[in-house]
């Protein structure tokens, strides 16, 4: 007897229909599953046997044939555990086999028949939908998750007994609901970190707005203790909270690699990671054995901060030039092509050199001048082109430091300016799916909506011959004008905002060494004019 119970499997972070087909014939009593099943998979017939006995059902001592199709799709994890169980009853005429063709089904079993919660129930439900079936049964533990996909029936069992029943029509399941309305969302896990607490680099603070407002990437050159990190950490504070869409996104992400808490269904803040730099490539975009996202991904529509910039080994930070540019990681393996998504505001933050006192004032470098090139070196050019904020922080000064508290603009002062250009963008790109702020604008909606006077354009043509700046370098400072006239509640871009956008990239290819020095104005203050060459503060100890 032949029966069919449908699965899902995990391409990337979205799931594919899989067909467990279960076949019982006369025959030495054996248990095979195929289907290109790995070691968690092929282990699942002792789970199954051992809770269908334990449930009290008797099994014809036959030989059970599974397979998994289509079979060129690796199979992994225990999910495939409450279909493969019953798909034996269906095929041992121990119940009907229709009931079973209305839904997914995943779940891991215990030796009791007890059914534990997986990963990847999100991206089951969405299957599901998109292939027309009735709903989902999956462990109660998941439920919730899986109830956030609006249109499907969810049914949430404990026990396979449970499932059984159900099917059989002895005990009906009544479908899984949640409360009613989309789930509250936040700003971030380190919104307790204000913007106040840093003191001084008001210029810094306010380019952190600008990028918060846009979601454009920024990097940080100054000083140790002059409050990059500081500055990074506490930009969660300041970012609009998730829309309900974004916020699948995150979530589909989490629950394929099982990240989500126990009583978390929705990840409801805005992600933070900040990896060491010891970190590989795989790490970071995803790959490895078992093919699965990296920290880039896990950032998806949140922050991905990288300090200590050039110690990241330079096959890592090269690896992010084409992610940051598209919003996508494709991976091609020997056995799949998978695609994860990777829109992220890029934080990144260094020292001017490995002392870390280069052009400072009042402090002594050590470091040899070819050194200092080789240490900027390590960040390439292609790569600050995808930075649209480049910035130098300043030593900060006592008068900043003893400042009483309450002195300094909080993060819910950021925060009002942010969440209203944001809305601004919101409704700007309505009818743009998948685009929630300019830093996301594709070239078409570039020009329409960043469209400049004749001395703006001047203006920008000007620097780029100055700076040598790429056409990417030229979209990315239209697309941060753009947002800064969004903060100032503009709606068409002033003369203004483009030369603020342009000094915002204080560090560039032709400018590297040649910005202003440490402790000159904000970038906002002066023309856009080749900057000086920094003089050195002192030469290198005769025995370097």
């Amino acid at each position: 007897m032949l029966a069919r119970v449908r699965s899902g499997a995990l391409m990337g972070i979205d799931a594919v229909v899989v067909e467990c087909e279960v076949d019982m014939a006369l025959g030495l009593p054996y248990f095979n599953v195929v289907g290109l099943p790995e070691g968690a998979v092929r282990e699942s017939k002792v789970r199954v046997i051992s809770a269908l006995k334990n449930c009290g059902f008797e099994l014809p001592s036959k030989r059970i044939t599974v397979n998994l199709a289509p079979a060129d799709i690796r199979k992994e994890g225990a999910a495939f555990e409450l279909p493969i169980a019953l798909g034996v009853l269906a095929a041992a005429k121990l119940m009907e086999e229709e009931p079973l063709s209305r839904y997914l089904f995943g779940g891991e079993l215990s030796l009791d028949g007890g059914v534990k919660p997986i990963k990847g129930v999100l991206p089951l439900a969405v299957a599901a939908r998109d292939e027309g079936y009735q709903g989902v049964m999956v462990p109660a533990a998941n439920a919730a998750e899986a109830a956030l996909v609006a249109g499907i029936h969810v049914l949430a069992v404990h026990h396979l007994r449970e499932a059984v029943d159900h099917l059989t029509g002895e005990k009906p399941l009544a479908p899984f609901t949640r409360e009613e309305g989309a789930p509250a969302l936040s700003r971030g896990r380190l919104a307790p970190l204000d913007m106040s607490d840093v003191r001084g680099q008001a210029d810094i603070k306010t380019a952190m707005e600008l990028a918060a407002a846009g979601g454009h990437n920024i990097m940080l050159c100054g000083p140790p203790g002059s409050g990059k990190t500081m500055l990074a950490r506490r930009l969660p504070g300041i970012l609009p909270a998730m829309t309900f869409d974004e916020a699948l996104e995150v979530t589909k992400i989490y629950s394929v690699l099982g990240l989500l808490g126990d009583e978390q269904t929705l990840m409801r803040e805005r992600p933070f990671r900040a990896p060491h730099h010891t970190i590989s490539d795989a790490g970071l975009v995803g790959g490895g054995p078992a093919t699965r996202p990296g920290e880039l991904s896990l950032a998806h529509h949140g922050v991905l901060f990288l300090d200590e910039l050039p110690e990241f080994r330079k096959n890592v930070l090269e690896v992010l030039r084409q992610p940051l540019e598209e919003g996508t990681i494709h991976l091609a393996r020997a056995t799949q092509h998978v695609t994860y998504p990777c829109r992220v505001m890029l934080v990144a933050a260094m020292n001017p050199c490995q002392c870390g006192y280069f052009n400072v004032p009042g402090r002594k470098c050590t470091c040899l001048e070819n050194r200092v090139h080789d240490y900027h070196a390590r960040v390439s050019g292609p790569l600050l082109d995808r930075i649209d904020i480049t910035l130098q922080t300043r030593p900060v000064e006592y008068h900043h430091i003893a400042r009483n508290e309450g002195e300094e603009p909080t993060s819910a002062h950021y925060r009002e300016r942010v969440e209203a250009a944001r809305e601004r963008q919101r409704f700007r790109f309505r009818d743009a799916p998948g685009v929630y702020c300019n830093a996301q604008m594709p070239t078409q909606l570039l020009h329409r909506y960043c469209k400049l006077s004749s001395k703006a354009g001047t203006q920008l043509e000007r620097a780029m011959e100055q700076y040598g700046l790429s056409a990417r370098a030229h979209d990315r400072i239209l697309k941060l004008a753009r947002t800064r006239a969004d903060l100032e509640g503009r709606e068409h871009i002033a003369d203004a905002d483009v030369r603020l956008a342009i000094d915002c990239r204080q560090i560039d290819r032709r400018s590297w060494l040649h910005t202003n020095t440490l402790g000159g104005p904000p970038p906002w203050q002066g023309a856009v004019n080749p900057p000086p060459r920094p003089q050195r503060d002192s030469q290198p100890p005769d025995d370097f």
